[in-house]
């Protein structure tokens, strides 16, 4: 079982974005039962609080329920916990980096690193923005949760 955390600000916008899209795509593939998958923020601003309600009416439209999720904040066990800790963004993954034991920092990346279909390194916060960047949020995401699913099922096969 391989376990993934998704991180971004406040989690309430890409990285739970990105765990309803990963969740969905490992459930189609019938392989739900090989992940835990999660998200958090590296801020506590959000805690508690849904997904915004941007966020959810557009994955909606692409199939993606986040209603059940709500934000937390990065914890001190999640660098052990977790196999995978994907940063939506380069300033996440430097808070994630200032805060990971160095017996953990190889669980580290950027989760566009795993995009098939865009060359950008990072995931745009879209929270102060329209309609239209949180489109392209789940067209990021989506690219990169297909480059992550099929990586992590090369490398469970024998």
């Amino acid at each position: 079982m391989t376990s993934i955390l998704f991180v971004c600000m406040g989690n309430i916008c890409r990285s739970p974005t990105a765990e309803g899209v990963f969740l969905a795509k490992a459930q189609a593939a019938g392989l739900l039962d090989q992940f835990v998958i999660d998200s958090a923020g590296m801020y506590l601003n959000h805690v508690g609080e849904a997904p915004d309600p941007r966020a959810q009416s557009h994955a909606l439209k692409r199939g993606y329920d986040l209603s059940r999720q709500r934000a937390r904040q990065v914890k001190a066990d999640d660098f052990s916990k977790f196999d995978l800790i994907l940063a939506m963004d380069k300033h996440n993954l430097a808070l994630l980096e200032a805060a990971c034991p160095l017996a953990h920092r190889h669980k580290l990346s950027l989760i566009m690193q795993y995009a098939q279909q865009r060359d950008v390194k990072e995931v745009p916060d879209p929270y102060y923005e329209d309609g239209e960047s949180f489109d392209l949020v789940l067209d990021y995401i989506d690219d990169a949760t297909n480059g992550l699913l099929r990586d992590l099922q090369a490398k469970q096969q024998p």
